[in-house]
């Protein structure tokens, strides 16, 4: 059995302007980190656009939101704003339909059982875009359609999804938070953007957030971990585990204030792999979503897939 790592070229054409934190020079930083000896095993997918993913999309988002990504005309050298820090240029539709099938046929791959688990190096990021709008650099929703399609094209009667960037995934709770199917815990820091995900949050009994301080460092958040997210992980029994990988809770990230480092990723993932070992014979999907210091998004993401590669 083998880990999966989804990328395409097309991702690399979503063109946020120039100095955007979400650039298409993170996934060229990831790229890099994996092109050494230790990863020469995984096995590399181009992220295939299947038929069928604008009706994946319709899963979680209403079709206004889905028209406004996919239908707005941009000019090749052109951008439009759908908010103040989320933008379209001419290759954005394309990529975000590329991020949803990526992970989608991940999904298949996995739960067909012709891999271990998946990493999927998408762009646009996902976890911030809610049913009804696209926001904080996200268009579409990519983990909470892929937990919804796995649900209905797998029968599956519990899927969990673990989000370790340091922002609140409020899109994907906002999918989430009425459906006792699907369970989402996501560790952030507070306050910050976007500003939800408080531990009061409960949803129908599926929704556990871990708020995190500034300075917060390794040892205290794999401590909360150990005592909230993994024991509530483990009383759900996931048929299958989504991830939302983002790595700006590294020290170095200039858009949050956590202090883990590659190590931690590493252990976050092996904790995360033990349960989906014991719940879900190891099915394990992981998703991009943050990261905006080049160096250490590599780094780290080459820990996290080193991690799935020895599940």
């Amino acid at each position: 059995m083998t880990t999966l790592y989804y990328h395409h070229p097309d991702f690399m054409l979503h063109d946020t302007s120039a100095g955007h934190p979400e650039s298409p020079q993170r996934l060229k930083s990831i790229e890099q980190a994996l092109q050494v000896p230790l990863f020469k095993n995984l096995t590399k997918i181009i992220a295939p656009l299947h038929e069928q993913t604008e009706q994946r999309v319709r899963l979680i988002h209403q079709q206004a939101m889905i028209d406004r990504v996919l239908k707005q005309k941009v000019a090749a050298d052109a951008y439009f704003p759908l908010d103040y820090d989320t933008i379209l240029s001419a290759g954005s539709a394309n990529a975000a339909l590329l991020a949803v099938s990526a992970v989608c046929d991940a999904v298949d791959k996995v739960c067909n059982k012709q891999a271990n688990n998946a990493f999927c190096a998408v762009r646009p990021p996902g976890h911030h875009a809610t049913p009804v709008h696209s926001m904080g650099f996200c268009l579409f929703n990519n983990i909470a359609i892929a937990a919804e399609y796995a649900r209905q094209h797998y029968h599956l009667d519990r899927v969990a999804i673990v989000d370790f960037d340091v922002h609140h995934g409020n899109g994907t709770q906002a999918a989430s938070e009425k459906n006792p199917h699907v369970f989402y815990a996501s560790s952030h820091e507070m306050p910050h953007y976007p500003g939800t995900g408080r531990p009061q949050d409960k949803g129908v009994g599926n929704i556990v957030n871990v708020p995190l301080h500034s300075g917060e460092t390794g040892e205290s958040v794999r401590k909360k971990y150990n005592t909230i997210i993994l024991p509530a992980l483990k009383a759900f029994k996931p048929e299958l585990l989504l991830i939302s990988a983002g790595f700006d809770a590294h020290k170095d990230d200039p858009l949050g204030s956590i202090q883990l480092v590659e190590d931690d990723y590493r252990w976050l993932t092996e904790e995360l792999l033990a349960v989906a070992n014991h719940c879900c014979e190891g099915r394990v999907i992981s998703a991009l979503e943050g990261g905006y210091n080049f160096k250490a998004l590599g780094s780290s993401v080459a820990a996290h897939v080193k991690a799935l590669m020895k599940a």
